[in-house]
Parts: C-alpha cells; structure tokens; sequence
C-alpha cells in the first residue's frame, strides 16, 4: 500500500469536496427550474383526499414565503439526488487506505444506506401520508351545526413542506436501522443472542424514537414503529446470518 503524505491527503479532500460542491449546484440548478413539478409532486397524496374539490388552495401569508419553500424544495431534492455522488466521492477518498477486505465490507454499506433511506421516505409518501392526511382533514367542519364555528382546512405551503420533509426523513433515518445493527454486530458490540433477548427493550425504545421522529400523533408513530419493529426482526435475521458465515472461516 503507497503510503502519501497528510498534504497530499488534503490535496485529495479538497478535490473531492470542490467536485461534490460543483454537482450538487448543477442539480440543484435543475431541481431549482423543476421546484414547482417536485413540489406538485409531493402535493399529490394530499389533492387525492380533496378530489373534485375545486375550491382546494394552499396559502401563504408571508411575502417571501412561496420563494423560500422553491428554495427548500430544490436543496432538498439535491442533496437526495447528489447524495450517491457524495458517497461514492467519500468512498474512493477512504479507499487507497483501505485493505481489500475492508473495502468488501465498507461498499455494501455504502451502497445500502441510500436505498434504504429512499425506501423509508418512499414508505412514507405511498404509505402513512395518504392515512395522516386523511386523519387530519377529518378535523375540518365547513358545514357546522348550530352552536358551532367553521373549521376551513387551509394549509400553508411552507407548513405542508415542513410536514412533509420531517415525515419522509423521520422514515429514511429509522430504515438505517438494519445498518447499524448489522455494523455494530460485525465489529464485536453486540451479538443476535443480545438482540433476541432485548427484544422488548428494543420495541419500547422503537415507539420513542418513533414519537420523536414523527408528528405529535398516534397514527403517524404507528405508522413508523411498525417498520421499524419490522426491520428489527430483519435485521436479527442478517446478523444471525453473518455470525455464522463468520464461524465457518
């Protein structure tokens, strides 16, 4: 292995990170032109709900409000489009140093923790919003009765955003879990033996970290525990497996 210097190891960094720097702002031009498709696109779990209702609207009540949520949706969709870029930029900076074992454990990770993260934030568009919305517009009374005021479901585009990014990243972040575990197994932290036995443990702090992640709402943590409990068991299925392969060599 050729041994380089640390400015030589900065030299690279550099590079690296100016090459990151220059796709995210080419992607983020291109999310930035299609905003308003991305954010018509995350907007259509929400008008499935409304149906024929032509009077349906979202507002805004800050001059600069419609601008700036353009602006989070074009960062956003970037950094999720660039991310495999990132990664792979972060995986050829660390690979010179690496054995080759080494680099045949690092790259599955590597290549897994988007997708799964992709697939937690898919689980969540087709899956707990069309639910969460619907238990939320619930709440709407257009037509009150006697005694009673009108509550007019008007959401705001920026509090949708805020919704909707905190859903979609609460569910990307909890589908990390097989990675962790399965890293934590691998390195010697802990064993299926523990995980099996802490079984309870683990779904008591599943349903806090669900709380934390998602909406002050039942349906919401629900919707997030479920997989999560899912993903637990999987994942005891995986280290299971990598002890044995381990136990054979």
């Amino acid at each position: 292995m050729k041994k380089i210097s640390i400015l030589e190891h900065f030299v690279e960094l550099r590079r690296r990170v100016i090459f990151s720097f220059l796709v995210f702002c080419v992607i983020f031009s291109l999310c930035y032109y299609f905003s308003d498709k991305i954010y018509g696109f995350l907007l259509v779990p929400l008008i499935d709900l409304e149906g024929n209702n032509s009077e349906f609207s979202l507002i805004y009540t800050d001059l600069t409000e419609a601008f700036f949520v353009y602006l989070k949706v074009a960062v956003m969709s970037a950094l999720l489009f660039s991310s495999p870029v990132f990664i792979w930029q972060f995986y050829m900076f660390l690979a010179p140093g690496l054995y080759k074992n080494e680099k045949n454990i690092l790259l599955p990770y590597l290549i897994a923790t988007p997708l799964l993260f992709v697939f937690g934030a898919a689980v969540a568009y087709y899956y707990i919003f069309p639910l969460a919305w619907k238990f939320f517009i619930a709440f709407e009374n257009s037509s009150p009765t006697a005694g009673t005021i009108p509550i007019e479901f008007m959401p705001s585009v920026s509090e949708y955003l805020d919704l909707v990014i905190q859903l979609m990243f609460a569910f990307g972040t909890a589908f990390q879990m097989p990675i962790l575990l399965t890293l934590m197994t691998k390195a010697g932290i802990i064993t299926t033996e523990a995980l099996v036995s802490k079984r309870r443990v683990a779904i008591v702090i599943i349903f806090i970290v669900a709380a934390i992640l998602t909406p002050p709402d039942v349906l919401s943590q629900i919707g997030l525990a479920i997989p999560m409990m899912i993903l637990y068991e999987i994942s005891i299925l995986i280290c299971r497996y990598m002890e044995k392969e381990k136990s054979k060599k």
